[in-house]
């Protein structure tokens, strides 16, 4: 039996990360070989007529699981019937900007599309936020959209969990597949903590810790966490543009492993609502190591955190504090 399609939104659907997702999706490399999609694409109205490209573009790939598009410049049509929003449009931060400055324009966006898809999107819709402030974005989401239910709304740090193997398996010269169980602590910013005390390494011994491997947890501790925290900006040096593809790419594993699981003895990054897990303060949107089963992410429980760590962590959650007060005051 032919699985029915599922309607997944992408915003900013015209932006760089939009383009290089979009035909991802089509392809099913989100949600696998034989789930057919209607994919919705929400952009504003100045690049109205380069969406409708992206639409012509799509439809001149003749993918086999693309069974209609919608490309509109209306919230409401976008968010009607959806099961999937990933939420790609924002207003990024320009030169001289203030942190104020951004916040406000993002929490007027997210108010306004939180809203849209509370009134007409698929009751049981799962939401991603990549545009930044991420977590904060995904939290304004939460509020104006009580109806979703709270383990619905999740932003990406899988960008940085991806990024984190990445830089562990070229250290270690060994291929990317076989490192696991990294994990990404926090806010998807600066003060992220990126950490391999968990991690391992399949090796024909078999399982072999990251830090034994890579033996320099000076390295460890300094620049492997700096590069993964800094790498945003190290790709707009050199591309003098961000970092679409690899965020597309990632925004995929994201909802691919959320809807259809993570492999047995595998966890992941995702930035959810904390229940407390971990001493961080509840109500806030943090990345934590999940697991996800039939559709559901569940929360890594019982990892040994060491000082380090720990002063790591509450770092970040003490920014995504401090965020979630400035957002809630552009609000007022």
């Amino acid at each position: 039996m032919a699985k029915d399609p599922v309607r997944v939104l992408v915003t900013g659907a015209a932006g760089q990360i939009g383009y290089a997702l979009v035909p991802m999706i089509a392809r099913g490399v989100m949600l696998g070989p034989d789930q057919p999609v209607i994919l919705h694409m929400l952009d504003i109205e100045p690049v109205a007529e380069a969406l409708n490209g992206v639409k012509m573009e799509l439809i001149d790939a003749a993918f086999p699981l693309l069974r209609g598009v919608v490309a509109t410049t209306d919230a409401i049509e976008a968010c009607k019937g959806v099961d999937i929003a990933i939420m790609v449009g924002g207003f990024p931060r320009k030169e001289g900007m203030e942190r104020k400055d951004v916040m406000s324009k993002n929490v007027s966006i997210y108010k306004a599309q939180a809203s849209a898809l509370e009134q007409h999107a698929s009751p049981n819709c799962k939401v991603l936020v990549v545009a930044n402030p991420a977590n904060t974005n995904a939290l304004i989401l939460k509020a104006f959209a009580p109806s979703i239910p709270e383990k619905n709304i999740t932003c990406l740090t899988r960008l940085d969990h991806n990024r984190a193997l990445g830089q562990i398996s070229e250290r270690l010269q060994v291929h990317v597949g076989d490192v696991k169980n990294v994990i990404i602590w926090g806010n998807h910013s600066s003060t992220q903590y990126p950490d391999v005390n968990h991690a391992t390494v399949g090796t024909s011994a078999g399982l072999k810790p990251v830090k034994e491997l890579v033996g320099d947890d000076n390295w460890l501790n300094t620049e492997f966490i700096a590069t993964v925290q800094q790498r945003g900006a190290a790709i707009i040096k050199a591309r003098k543009l961000s970092s679409a593809l690899s965020a597309a790419s990632s925004a995929c594993d994201h909802i691919h492993d959320w809807v259809l699981g993570t492999p047995k003895g595998t966890w992941v990054s995702m930035g959810v609502y904390s229940d407390g897990s971990y001493g961080i303060q509840p109500g806030l949107i943090y990345s934590f190591p999940v697991t996800c089963e039939k559709g559901e992410w569940k929360i890594v429980q019982g990892l040994k955190i060491d000082g380090f760590s720990r002063g790591k962590m509450d770092a970040t959650a003490k920014e995504l504090m401090e965020e979630k007060s400035l957002a809630y005051s552009c609000l007022n």
